[in-house]
């Protein structure tokens, strides 16, 4: 048997050139995310600074990824829980 030490689950040198190139890839996407979250933060401080409600453009942006058929069948099932709670 070889000497295994140092040797990555590929075989050697290049299973860790992958190793590191595949966690650099990936850092430099976290931070590409990172950033793109704080240009979200800053898309909806504008909106709240222009009077609109960063709450409700969530909940329509929410609602604007579901299927028509999904969003219609979820406020029939809170319309009658909200009927059976006398909030309607």
């Amino acid at each position: 048997m070889g000497d295994e030490r140092g040797e990555g689950m590929g075989g050697g040198q290049v299973a860790a050139d992958e190793l590191r190139l595949l966690i650099e890839r990936a850092e430099r996407l976290e931070e590409e995310k990172k950033g793109i979250s704080e240009d979200i933060k800053d898309v909806f401080a504008e909106a709240k600074g222009r009077g609109y409600d960063p709450k409700s453009i969530k909940t329509v942006m929410a609602i604007r990824k579901k299927k028509r058929e999904q969003y219609q069948e979820e406020q029939s099932i809170l319309e009658v829980y909200m009927q059976a709670l006398g909030m309607l």
